[in-house]
């Protein structure tokens, strides 16, 4: 779920943000990997960028040749959110469809649960369409549901990833 990487990053400050003074030149180092840390999103090794943690190093800055821009190899410490096969998550219903529902869980957006994985759960129809069961145990709109992971997917076009999940077993169904 949460891991804690450490990291190995180019950050390219433009020549207008060089000072002499060093401090102001390792706040222009931070500001620009926040910034681009924040725009990566995800990736399929690590999963979802959280946060940066410590700033381990900040390497010799190298000049690029036409731009005269200054290229920082930068290592850090950051946390990720990454789901795994077979792990149990709790996620919260966002879409009922007939043929399952759609949660979100963290940063993951599309988590699907197929009516087929939840075999003791029937589809009302409706205004509101809901999954119950033979004991009223709903399965709604905003409703939490701890569910196991069965497959992941990373699209790398959106940089996101995408999940399957069952709640065949133990304790797993409406929080």
């Amino acid at each position: 779920m949460f891991l804690k990487v450490q990291l190995q990053w180019n950050v390219i400050i433009p020549s207008e943000s060089l000072d002499a003074k060093g401090l102001a030149l390792q706040k222009a180092i931070v500001v620009r990997l926040l910034e681009d840390f924040s725009t990566k999103k995800a990736t399929k090794d690590h999963g979802y960028f959280l946060s940066v943690t410590t700033l381990d190093s900040i390497g010799e800055g190298r000049v690029r040749q036409h731009t005269g821009d200054v290229l920082f190899p930068v290592t850090f410490s950051g946390l990720t959110f990454k789901i795994f096969r077979g792990e149990i998550l709790e996620a919260t219903v966002h879409k009922i469809l007939k043929h399952g529902v759609f949660l979100r869980c963290g940063p993951v957006e599309n988590i699907y649960l197929s009516y087929q994985k939840m075999t003791d759960y029937r589809y009302v129809p409706g205004e509101n369409p809901i999954f119950m069961n033979e004991k009223m145990s709903k399965i709604e709109k905003d409703v939490a549901v701890r569910l196991m992971v069965i497959g992941t997917k990373y699209m790398e076009a959106e940089r996101e990833f995408q999940a399957v999940a069952s709640l065949e077993g133990d304790f797993l169904g409406p929080v």
